[in-house]
């Protein structure tokens, strides 16, 4: 197991990217949440296998169609556990 705290810069507010992030860590068996940030960003913290992660990540990369993602900020952090994988509002 393994946490990761992401930090996606780009035009990834009001393309459904928290919701489709949501859907994809579902589909790969990760837990944690996501958010919007005042800056205009989308934050995330996750938590799985590092398989999976890797899958989620590359997702992360590209986003949802609408989205143009410029960077991927990745941090590893302790493991933290989660009961499930949420959209921070």
């Amino acid at each position: 197991m393994q946490t990761v705290h992401l930090l996606v810069k780009g035009k990834v507010q009001g393309v459904f990217y928290r919701a489709t992030a949501q859907e994809k860590a579902e589909q790969y068996g990760l837990k944690g949440w996501v958010r919007n940030t005042a800056d205009g960003e989308v934050e995330m913290m996750v938590t799985g296998e590092s398989e999976n992660l890797d899958q989620f990540i590359g997702w992360c990369r590209n986003g949802p169609d609408r989205a143009r993602v410029a960077d991927v900020i990745i941090t590893e952090k302790e493991v933290e556990h989660f009961p499930g994988f949420r959209v921070i509002r």
